[in-house]
């Protein structure tokens, strides 16, 4: 009894400073964003992005993940050029995936050791990630979204097949698997950066390392929470970023996670995985069409 005792009181802790580290990451972002759209006087949010931010982290509490359909409805509706969309994403979606961490973080169980890892690896792999995707050139952005999409769209298929790993029962993982995990939640880190999302690869290493897939859900969700208000402060200073568009859907996603987590809980979501692949595949076309189109010729003057 006391063993047990001892080990809930270890992980309290861990959580507890989990928590408090993620809240004081959480306000220095807002303090960031609020100063930076009050400077660019872009603190009005974008109507459309408020929406967008509600159906996309409602679902996302679901687990249908947000980067795909918000990326997929951005350039169907040219909300931004192409090459603002990673920001706009890590930056845009980080305090609704933060309330999505407060929720699963405090009351999923799972090795807290592995937990701290996976976070750890995952912000040091996105802060090597953010400043390549600053120097990228647009072509390279749109090239590596637009696969990214591909990737996702089948990921989704898969789901609705039931070809994706079932995952195992276990709560924390050997050595050696640890060691895969971490390295895996470092590469996912830095394609965060690119607007790659990291749920749908992390629950799938997870769970063909063996953990079971509900364990998995306060690591990816707690990488996330942590490297996306990181990694945000610094996309929101940079010239490849519309912050209305950003403070937009944190505010129409912050209510649809709690509500999603605390209200609906659950729903089939079979059809709209299938609704997701049709948009999302159309939007990875137009990006690929863009990555790889001919350059332009330069407009010749007409002769005086």
């Amino acid at each position: 009894m006391g063993a047990m005792q001892a080990a809930t009181k270890w992980l309290t802790t861990i959580v507890g400073g989990l928590l408090t580290a993620l809240s004081a990451i959480t306000l220095y972002f807002i303090s960031v964003l609020f100063l930076e759209a009050r400077k660019r006087k872009q603190l009005a949010p974008n109507v459309e992005a408020i929406g967008l931010g509600a159906v996309t982290n409602f679902f996302d509490t679901l687990g249908i993940g947000s980067f795909a359909p918000t990326t997929a409805w951005m350039k169907l509706r040219k909300m931004a050029p192409d090459s603002y969309f990673p920001a706009i994403l890590n930056a845009g979606h980080a305090l609704p995936t933060v309330a999505e961490a407060l929720v699963f973080i405090t009351l999923v169980q799972v090795d807290p050791t592995l937990l701290i890892a996976c976070i750890v690896a995952s912000v040091l792999g996105a802060s090597v990630g953010e400043p390549i995707v600053q120097r990228s050139p647009v072509r390279l952005v749109q090239g590596v979204v637009g696969v990214a999409l591909l990737i996702a769209a089948a990921l989704f298929a898969m789901k609705n097949l039931g070809l994706l790993p079932p995952g195992g029962v276990a709560t924390s993982l050997p050595l050696t698997l640890f060691v895969i995990a971490v390295a895996g939640h470092f590469i996912m880190g830095v394609l965060m950066m690119f607007g790659i999302g990291l749920y749908a690869p992390s629950l799938i290493l997870l769970s063909i390392l063996g953990l079971n897939p509900i364990a998995a859900f306060p690591i990816m969700m707690g990488s996330c929470a942590f490297l996306m208000p990181i990694s945000g402060a610094r996309f929101v200073k940079t010239d490849r970023i519309d912050l209305r568009i950003v403070i937009g859907m944190a505010l129409g996603g912050i209510p649809a996670v709690l509500i999603a987590a605390f209200v609906v809980k659950s729903m089939d979501l079979v059809t709209l995985r299938w609704l997701v692949v049709a948009v999302v595949l159309y939007a990875a076309a137009l990006l690929l069409r863009g990555a790889f189109a001919p350059a332009k010729a330069p407009a010749v003057a007409a002769p005086t």
